[in-house]
């Protein structure tokens, strides 16, 4: 379960990264998550994330019963620990793993909104140079192209205003994507400690088992 978790987080990774940089993997995870988001993907994505956080729900009720547990019985059980190291990680992965296919949905999301914009500027932009070139030989229809072009650069303004805040928002959820990179390190490390407690733990136990069997011969002798 753990490691299926981690590759599902690298994976998600990986395509935030890809989106960080215009490169023609870029444009294949666009077409991708175009085709996926077409007919019945919405759904089987929503099913998927759904299940995910049901079983996150699980292993967190799980979690603080091991927890009510301790505090009942007012001392620490060695295979509760790993229980609830286990556990701990479990949802913290899958916690991730939901974040970031959030992130991802954002992005791409931002992404495509940015293409319109800019097909849509581009657009206004040769019309406005036509109507700048044309020059009517009437008076009244000189007067009508002229409320056009003003109407057409005021609504260049407004495009190019709102490609700015979309560039903004892109460029915050890059950089979010980062700080997500450094976070997946972390988690790392910690995935690295409590397997080391988990040896631990596990050595522990052992020892216990010895000693107690080793007491019941001496009771039974």
């Amino acid at each position: 379960m753990i490691q299926i978790l981690f590759a599902l987080i690298f994976t998600e990774m990986a395509l935030i990264v890809s989106f960080v940089f215009k490169t023609p993997l870029r444009k294949l995870v666009i077409m991708c998550l175009d085709r996926v988001k077409r007919g019945r993907g919405p759904i089987v994505v929503k099913t998927i994330a759904g299940t995910v956080f049901v079983v996150m729900a699980a292993t967190v009720y799980n979690v603080v019963a091991i927890q009510r547990r301790w505090i009942q019985d007012a001392e620490v059980n060695p295979t509760d620990q790993v229980l609830l190291a286990k556990h701990l990680l479990e949802a913290s992965l899958m916690g991730f793993s939901l974040f970031l296919a959030l992130m991802i949905d954002r992005l791409h999301h931002y992404i495509r909104e940015l293409r319109i914009r800019r097909k849509s500027i581009e657009a206004v932009k040769k019309q406005n140079r036509i109507f700048e070139d044309g020059k009517p030989p009437v008076i009244d229809e000189i007067k009508v192209r002229e409320e056009e072009m003003t109407k057409l650069r005021g609504r260049i303004k407004q495009l190019e205003t709102q490609l700015e805040e979309k560039s903004k928002e892109v460029g915050s959820a890059e950089a979010n994507a980062m700080a997500l990179k450094k976070q997946s390190e972390g988690f790392l490390l910690e995935y690295d400690r409590l397997l080391e407690e988990n040896q631990n733990l596990r050595s522990q136990l052992q020892s216990l088992d010895r000693r107690f069997s080793h007491s019941e011969s001496k009771k039974v002798m």
